[in-house]
């Protein structure tokens, strides 16, 4: 499977480039991870993502987790769960 575009939040991005995805097993879709960093409409920003994922790749499930604070990192038991559980991860900052 080939992805047709890669969202960068680096400035400027020159072109959209292609992914190439090895997924794991036997897996019929993407298991596609959210981690949301706690700032002030972060959920709502990557729910959006997540149902634009949805809609147009073949995310076979996803998992959702919360860092307690956006200053502070992820718990290890946050990391390894989104590790075991998905593919990709998508996180967001928000304001």
């Amino acid at each position: 499977m080939t992805l047709k575009h890669c969202v960068s939040p680096e400035a400027p991005v020159a072109a959209a480039s292609s992914i190439e995805l090895q997924k794991r097993g036997a897996a019929t879709g993407i298991r596609l991870g959210i981690l949301d960093n706690s700032k002030s409409n972060a959920d709502h920003l990557l729910q959006f993502l997540l149902d634009a994922a949805k809609g147009a790749l073949p995310v076979e499930h996803s998992i959702k987790r919360r860092k307690p604070a956006a200053s502070r990192p992820a718990e290890q038991a946050v990391v390894d769960d989104l590790v075991r559980e998905a593919d990709f991860v998508l996180s967001a900052m928000a304001d």
